[in-house]
């Protein structure tokens, strides 16, 4: 079971299949995604891919979580996963996706912060990366701003991503 996390503004609970309507139509977005490859296009192979995401065990202190506003908390907002690395490992990675409407508003950094403190205190993990594809810069800055470092290129489905990340010393230091 996944822990329930609160912020100033936020509140990320486990990610459920109560929540497929919601991901769905974020993923729907073209801008949402369009750096990330996927079955977006494709409603039923969508729908598969997210029902596996959701169903998945990851591991102890792993997965998903939906992120909601604290002064709207029926709106979803997006969520944050800390899952192992294109759910295969062996290295664990964080990462982020939100509506369009909730861009710009500094989100991402406050959800993933909570979520990088559970890795590194409860989770004991020693680092945590993150693959961003080039050219998205807003996923980036949240990265730089969450303390995580461009290290080098890797491949994610055929096409070039820098791969982030920030050591468990490094996050204690911040």
């Amino acid at each position: 079971m996944l822990p329930t996390f609160e912020t100033d503004r936020l509140v990320l609970r486990p990610r459920t299949i109560k929540d497929i309507e919601d991901c769905l139509a974020m993923d729907r977005d073209p801008d949402v995604t369009r750096f990330i490859p996927g079955p977006w296009n494709d409603p039923r192979a969508h729908r598969l891919f997210l029902t596996s995401r959701m169903e998945a065990k990851f591991g102890d202190g792993l997965g998903y979580w939906s992120i909601f506003a604290k002064d709207n908390p029926a709106q979803f907002l997006g969520w944050i996963l800390l899952i192992p690395a294109d759910a295969v490992g062996p290295e664990i990675e964080i990462g982020w996706r939100l509506n369009r409407f909730s861009w710009g508003k500094g989100y991402a950094t406050e959800a993933a912060r909570p979520v990088l403190a559970h890795a590194f205190a409860t989770l004991g993990l020693d680092r945590v990366i993150a693959d961003i594809a080039p050219g998205n810069i807003a996923s980036m800055r949240v990265a730089e701003k969450l303390g995580l470092s461009a290290t080098h290129e890797t491949d994610y489905l055929g096409q070039p991503f820098a791969s982030y990340q920030i050591t468990r010393d490094a996050f204690e230091a911040e």
